[in-house]
């Protein structure tokens, strides 16, 4: 198996490898207008909120970036050519917290365990003297992808707030300003789940937006994880697609990878539920 963190240095060395297949993925129309613009030779394309979403008319249910089925996610795959034996790279422009998380965590979560993300992106890409091209994506072959279910662990909404009573860990990965009800750019009230603790996920990286070393990773998260209690773990963001940040890091830093509240904040605060903001804080 191979580690989750790919640098541009070690994917130079492996363009045009048999098997290796590049994706640029990213969040509707900017992401796909960008990619025209430039993106890392061969890369196909993939949009978090058409192929790596499911999403529905009403966030509270589900929140804004609910799961596919599996049937559909592997019809994605299939329409970019994957095969369970490809070698699949992921990057985006958000150095790996917009979609290219959310997609590892996918792959990962129906069996494909040869898959990487770029620390860094694009702009690494660049720094390092891989090429880039412009315009549309190549032609592929369609291939044949199979699963059944999602084998990574997944909690609700309910499952969280029990979660909480029983004393679990809870972690945010939004930044602190949108934990502690400052700002929210993006959903309809700002604060955060009672009882869930802020670790935002931009301290998964270092200075030039690379991800942190194993070591260092280990040493942020693994206190967590003491007594082998990785089921009373869950992680959130806004909807269920930069948690999937963390959730890489932790399994960068070589630690169990632990269970993903897709519905998120977009879900929680759209619930009736009991919520933290500003005026509390």
């Amino acid at each position: 198996m191979k580690t989750p963190i790919i640098t541009a240095e070690e994917l130079n060395t492996i363009l045009g490898s048999d098997g290796l297949i590049i994706i640029d993925s990213g969040n509707g129309t900017p992401a796909k207008e960008a990619f025209l613009n430039k993106h890392i030779q061969g890369a196909l394309f993939l949009d978090l909120n058409t192929q790596l979403s499911d999403i529905k008319p009403d966030a509270a249910n589900g929140g804004r970036h609910p799961l596919p089925t599996v049937d559909a996610f592997t019809e994605v795959l299939a329409s970019v050519g994957i095969t369970p034996e490809s070698h699949v790279v992921i990057y985006d422009t958000f150095n790996g917290a917009n979609a290219a998380a959310r997609l590892w965590w996918m792959l990962m979560a129906v069996g494909h365990e040869n898959v990487q993300v770029l620390s860094g992106g694009l702009g690494a890409a660049e720094r390092n003297g891989l090429p880039t091209e412009t315009g549309k994506a190549k032609e592929v072959n369609r291939s044949v992808y199979s699963a059944t279910a999602w084998q990574l662990p997944l909690v609700t909404i309910d499952e969280v707030a029990s979660m909480l009573e029983k004393d679990g860990v809870v972690i945010d990965v939004r930044s602190a300003e949108r934990y502690n009800g400052q700002t929210e750019p993006i959903d309809l009230i700002a604060g955060h789940i009672p009882g869930a603790i802020n670790i935002p996920l931009s301290e998964n990286l270092d200075t030039e937006g690379l991800f942190k070393s194993p070591a260092e990773l280990r040493k942020r998260y693994e206190s967590y994880f003491a007594n082998d209690n990785v089921a009373n773990i869950a992680v959130h963001c806004g909807s269920g697609v930069t948690a999937c940040h963390t959730l890489l890091a932790m399994a960068q830093a070589g630690l169990p990878i632990p269970s993903l509240y897709v519905g998120s904040w977009s879900e929680w605060s759209r619930s009736g539920r009991p919520m933290i903001t500003k005026s509390d804080n």
